[in-house]
């Protein structure tokens, strides 16, 4: 950059900066802080980090890690994952008793085999998804920096070897490698600007400043003698505060916030800085606000636990049960069995030790009935989330082509959490917000401009239009008679009573030449209800950024045409002047770019630019602007000295510039909140007062930003006495500085006269309205956590319709205290008012008698911090939970995981977190499920998180289709697993009473594996992955829908029971149907009777059609590779039996030719296989039958509407069942929409009584006139 352009952006950036905080000159300085006690223990030597390295001191590096696992804690914690699991260490105990031969029913393998199996593919999948977090981590610490060497120069490093103590430089649009204290920058005066959107979400740049005595290290050859130490705080989370102090030659400077630089903050518009590391690492204040990498299960897995728990029990009991009788069968029995030879037993059959004889039983019954306890169950289920979540990142709908970002499962651990969903905790910039304001409407002189219309009210309009043809589906609160009003309306004024007769003929008036303009529908309604603007198509000719401006009244210089030139100019001058933008000239261009400290400053400059209100050049006393002339009609260009600037803070809730124009006239400019500055107009100020409050009103309900526009004409010597007032204020060193400057502002911005205001719309993201609007209606409940200030959280809350007009805000917020000077009595008198406004809050909810209210809860973070102490937090979610809408505004990164934490535990429903940026990880990490949005703010998000999108409404589709579809399938597939395990593993409880407690399993060992391997698994897998009770689009139609999931209908406890008695009775047909028709006859022609191994072989060929068959029934979405799974399997096990049957008798046992000789030639085994499968399933058949007729599920009535076809032959009724089946919400787009149509509705009913009353005031309708009774019917009255 020249020399020459170097400094001119000193010049502008760093004077701007002086005026706007009204800072110390540079020979003041402050006092040093005493630093004693805990706390407050770091030292810091700079450019000298090999101190660090070293004890006492021992710093951490800088590298961050968000991975779960280590190279060396991988192989211990993985196995500890898995081994938390009940039914991997019961296999695990089974496995290690199955080496014993004299114990074990079966061979080793066929325990030890599955197991090793489903372990280690589940620690495969766990450390494949490690090594992603990995590498992510990777790339954000191996992200490049200047450092200083000790030859002096400044060479690159990676961020993970920057060390404390040493010496950085960072250049523009930057990230801070780690938390530095600022030495010096590329500005004369040493300050910088900071963008600090990962940390608190403000868009707005923060200015920092350095130490006076460090503003000449601004050259890399300047650091050869710096060998400063800092003492300073320990590290903490507080990413507003610091205390420290810098000593350098016997001298010790006060160090605050203002001098630190935060990591994951990023440098803008100041060439480069230079700064020394005091915290690197986790010691980092971002880093301390995020919390371990959690490992999470699923709901649905808490409760297999508990489920296998239950079958344990079972399992537990019937082995008991066996052993106890074998106990006894020895003891009594056995004597009498001489072909066992009793007197020549082992220990197992010994009927001297009938108790030893019965632990040995139990241990094997532990090992034989083991297959209660279904193994496979997780490996299927960690196939089937793998699969489900490529499903997830494949879908196409879910891919943003701007950032060519695709939706992705980050574990697929919580993909049944997905559906469960009860609370959504979002962030708001990047995550609701894209960081953008548009200029959309404004208020001149009592007059509004800007003819563009909001989403609400487009979408009412197409709701009402869309009912023309059908009135009668309108409920009573949002009729309209569309004809009430037309296209073409001439005048007619309610005001004078003017009435043209002329018009009148013998049968009717027409009303579309009625127009009645006091009191009812405003300009921008009757456009809406008569068409006489399209809004259906929403303005966006202009393409200009920040510029969304439609209105040919103000445009091409039309506004010196009209009313008020005067107040027009100087509106259109204070969007001009009034700001601390800075222009910047591109070199290549020539167009003049804008830097802002925040989006709506860009957006009113732009403004101004359009309306012919050039800013285009700032020096440090001066703003230059190319004005659009009334008098000639020709731009010409002026210059406004400008003299003092009175900044925006949450306090004042204004802004205030005093500059001096070419004539010498001195005039403050003011804008603000409307409520702050109405309190300061003066008596000849207040002439639009009435119709600005009523456009603001308007602009607020339609989610737009507002700001009042007001000036003030002063003296020369009423501003000299009150500048050397403010003067003295501002060199004020103490902690009544602030307070002072407060105090000499509120002196001259007073008498203000009011010109009026402006609405600029915080660009939502790409569908946010719409995809809140559907959440809504899924029944999920959306909370916003934001950083930004309480006005601008609210302003988002209506954008997106978590806020409405008419809604009623419940605000904590503390109100100051100053009359204790103690801080634990400040604190004491916090926390006491806290709890009272908390509980009036739960007193107003608790008391209102409309069931329609809606009550918003709107909270700052200092009171939050008060809110979520022990003794108050649970009042607070009490009270937070009885509203519609919650807004968490100015919370800390720490605050909004412990909001998340409180929320999930409290009340015990699924939580989901989302954000973009790093300070929302703590809350992702927090949360059951959390999602990163992959924005252009970083990637900590998304490293944090469990699932990542690229725009927030891809929510919508991931929650409602995927969400919901996952849900269904996994708690479909985990009931049927434990019904078919059920069913398989009683038979051979049935089978041991049957036979004496023998300890010999009916079944081959090859059956018994290749049960749950082979012939079952195919079907459930399917089951998991395809199965949709209704279509993607159909999920997004019928959004309640979603509401199975939370209400958790298909994996209750009761379902669950209800499929474990469905399997119980499956175990009972197939096991003595089995037993009585094969007892004592023949059933071959040779009169051959069966052995247990025919019977095994005829029972496990019923157990496998019967389960198949059961799941045929369940599924209610097929697909050829469903029907190729179920088929197939049982395909497979004739085909296994015919090869078994083939091998050796050595290999196959008892089952040689056991399908070609014996089973197949009978014409029992297959009618048994037929009674045994139609016996089975018949129940559930019934079941399901029944409940279709006489109660069925939502998804049973869109499943027959679309298999007759009746959504496209009868899409009236299609729709009329979209609307019964919606969530009753108050918030979201469509609460707003029909709030709108009721308002419409309200307004309408108001303009037919102004009528009315107008035309019945005639002669011509006085009394029994015949005209009165062919316009207005029998009745007389227009109601």
């Amino acid at each position: 950059m020249p020399q020459n352009a170097r400094n001119k952006r000193k010049l502008n950036w760093s004077k701007l900066y002086s005026f706007k905080n009204c800072l110390k000159s540079s020979k003041e300085s402050y006092p040093p802080q005493l630093l004693e006690g805990p706390g407050f223990s770091r030292v810091v030597y700079c450019n000298n980090p090999d101190l660090h390295r070293k004890k006492p001191l021992k710093y951490p590096s800088n590298y961050v890690s968000t991975t779960k696992y280590t190279v060396i804690s991988f192989l211990p914690k993985a196995l500890f994952e898995q081994f938390r699991r009940v039914a991997n260490l019961y296999f695990l105990f089974a496995a290690a008793l199955s080496v014993t031969p004299s114990l074990s029913p079966v061979s080793p393998i066929s325990t030890i085999a599955p197991l090793a199996f489903v372990v280690g593919l589940s620690m495969l999948k766990e450390g494949i998804e490690d090594f992603r977090r990995f590498l992510q981590d990777k790339k954000v610490n191996s992200r490049k920096v200047k450092t200083r060497k000790e030859n002096g120069s400044f060479d690159l490093k990676p961020w993970e070897k920057v060390q404390v103590g040493e010496v950085v430089k960072i250049e523009k649009d930057e990230f801070f490698p780690a938390d530095l204290l600022l030495l010096s920058s590329s500005y004369d005066d040493g300050i910088c600007y900071v963008e600090t959107m990962n940390l608190d979400g403000e868009t707005n740049l923060k200015v920092k400043r350095c130490l006076e005595f460090t503003l000449g290290l601004d050259k890399e050859n300047e650091f050869d003698h710096f060998n400063a130490v800092i003492k300073c705080e320990d590290p903490n989370p507080s990413l507003y505060t610091f205390v420290g102090n810098l000593e350098f030659h016997d001298q010790v400077y006060a160090l605050g916030p203002e001098q630190v630089l935060l990591r994951d903050s990023k440098l803008r518009n100041t060439q480069y800085i230079y700064g020394v590391v005091i915290f690197s690492g986790f010691d980092t204040k971002v880093t301390k606000n995020s919390t371990q990498s959690p490992s999470k299960r699923s709901r649905i897995e808490h409760k297999i636990d508990r489920i296998i728990y239950l079958l344990f029990t079972v399992l537990l009991l019937i082995s008991l049960i066996t052993a106890l009788g074998f106990s006894l069968l020895t003891k009594f029995e056995m004597l009498d069995w001489e072909y066992l030879e009793p007197e020549n037993t082992s220990s197992f059959f010994d009927p001297k030790n009938s108790t030893r004889s019965g632990l040995l039983m139990l241990i094997t019954s532990l090992i034989l009935y083991g297959y209660l306890i279904p193994i496979s169950l997780y490996v299927s289920l960690e196939i089937v989330k793998v699969l489900q979540a490529v499903f997830i990142n494949q879908d196409i709908q879910m891919y943003d082509e701007g950032t060519s970002s695709a939706a992705q499962a980050r574990t697929s651990n919580l993909n049944e959490e997905l559906g469960q969903i009860d609370t959504i905790l979002s962030d708001k910039t990047g995550t609701l917000t894209c960081n953008q304001m548009d200029f959309l409407k404004c208020s001149i002189a009592g007059t509004s401009y800007g003819d563009g219309a909001t989403d609400i009210e487009i979408a009412a309009v197409k709701r009402i239009e869309s009912k023309r043809e059908n009135p009668s589906d309108i409920s009573d609160s949002s009729r309209i008679d569309p004809n009430i009003l037309s296209s073409k309306s001439k005048s007619f004024s309610t005001g004078t009573s003017e009435f043209n007769y002329s018009n009148i003929n013998a049968t009717s008036i027409e009303l579309s030449q009625v127009h009645v303009e006091s009191k009812s529908l405003d300009a921008s309604d009757i456009g809406v209800l008569t068409g006489g603007t399209d809004w259906t198509q929403k303005d966006k000719q202009h393409g200009i950024k920040g510029f969304n401006f439609n209105d040919q009244r103000l445009m091409n210089g039309q506004w010196m045409n009209g009313l008020h030139e005067d107040m027009k100019l100087m509106f259109f001058r204070i969007l001009a002047v009034c700001h601390t933008v800075v222009p910047e000239k591109d070199e290549e261009s020539g167009k003049i770019k804008y830097e802002a400290e925040s989006p709506d400053e860009a957006a009113f400059v732009i403004a101004a630019r359009e309306f012919g209100f050039e800013f285009f050049q700032r020096t440090q006393s001066t703003v230059s602007v190319i004005e659009l002339d009334p008098s000639s009609e020709r731009k010409v260009q002026r210059g406004y000295k400008l003299l003092n600037l009175l900044e925006f803070n949450s306090t004042r809730k204004r802004m205030s510039v005093i500059v001096s124009d070419e004539e010498g006239q001195i005039f403050l400019l003011c804008k603000g909140a409307d409520s702050v500055i109405f309190d300061r107009l003066g008596e000849n100020g207040r002439q639009y007062e009435n119709a600005t409050r009523t456009h603001l009103a308007k602009y607020s309900e339609e989610g737009l930003r507002t700001l009042a526009f007001a000036y003030r004409k002063l003296e020369t010597t009423e501003y000299l006495e009150w500048n050397a007032v403010f003067t003295k204020a501002k060199t004020t060193v103490g902690a009544g500085r602030e307070a002072l400057l407060d105090s000499a502002s509120d002196l001259i911005e007073k008498d203000l006269v009011l010109i009026g205001a402006t609405a600029v719309e915080d660009k939502l993201q790409k569908g946010v309205p719409g995809c809140i609007d559907k959440l809504a209606q899924a029944g999920i409940k959306i909370w916003v956590l934001t950083g930004d200030k309480e006005e601008t959280a609210i302003n988002i809350g209506f954008a997106c319709s978590l806020l409405r007009q008419g809604m009623k805000q419940i605000s904590l917020c503390i109100r100051k205290i100053d009359e204790f000077q103690d801080q634990d009595d400040v604190n004491k008198a916090y926390k006491e008012d806290i709890l009272s406004k908390i509980q009036n809050g739960f007193e107003i909810v608790r008391l209102e008698s409309n069931i329609d209210a809606a009550f918003a809860l709107i909270i700052d973070g200092k009171s939050l911090a008060y809110a979520l102490e022990d003794d108050i937090k649970y009042k607070f979610l009490q009270l937070a939970t009885n509203c519609a809408s919650v807004i968490c505004c100015r919370v800390s990164p720490k605050q909004k995981a412990l909001v998340t934490k409180l929320v999930k535990e409290s009340t015990g429903k699924t939580t989901l977190a989302i954000g973009d940026g790093a300070n929302d990880v703590g809350m992702i990490q927090e949360a059951d499920v959390g999602v990163g949005i992959s924005g252009v703010e970083g990637m900590q998000a998304v490293m944090a998180s469990d699932f990542s999108i690229a725009q927030f409404c891809f929510l919508e589709r991931l929650l409602i289709v995927h969400g919901h579809w996952c849900y269904k399938r996994i708690a479909k597939m985990v009931c049927y697993f434990f019904y078919k395990n059920v069913a398989f593993g009683l038979t051979l409880f049935y089978y041991e009473t049957y036979t004496s407690f023998s300890g010999l399993p009916i079944y081959d060992d090859w059956y018994m594996t290749l049960f749950n391997v082979l012939l079952t698994s195919l079907p459930v897998i399917s089951l998991g992955v395809f199965e949709q009770d209704v279509p993607s689009e159909v999920c997004l139609q019928f959004p309640a829908l979603y509401q199975q999931g939370p209400r958790n209908i298909f994996f209750s406890w009761s379902r669950i029971i209800g499929w474990m008695a469905n399997g119980v009775y499956t175990s009972l047909i197939t096991f003595f149907l089995n037993i009585y028709i094969y007892y004592a006859q023949a059933f071959r022609a040779q009169g051959a009777t069966s052995d247990p191994s025919n019977i095994g072989a005829t029972m496990y060929t019923c157990i496998i059609w019967a389960v198949n068959c059961q799941i045929a029934l369940l599924i209610a979405h097929f697909t050829w590779i469903q029907h190729l799974f179920i088929w197939g399997s049982i395909f497979t096990w004739y085909a296994f039996l015919y090869v078994y049957g083939t091998l050796p008798p050595t290999v196959s046992n008892k089952a040689f030719h056991v399908l070609t000789d014996i089973l197949g030639p009978a014409p029992i085994y297959w009618f048994i296989t037929l009674l045994v499968t139609i016996t089975s399933v018949l129940p559930y058949f019934t079941h399901i039958t029944l409940q279709r007729m006489i109660n069925p599920l939502d998804d049973h009535v869109i499943q027959e509407i679309k298999h007759f076809k009746k959504d496209i032959e009868d899409t009236e009724m299609w729709s009329r069942e979209q609307e019964k089946a919606k969530q009753k919400t108050k918030v979201g787009f469509s609460a707003r929409v029909d709030a709108k149509i009721k308002q419409w509705k309200g307004q309408i009913d108001h303009k037919r009584k102004a009528i009315y009353n107008s035309v019945t005031d005639t002669p011509l309708f006085s009394g029994t006139s015949p005209f009165r009774t062919r316009f207005f019917g029998k009745t007389g009255s227009v109601s």
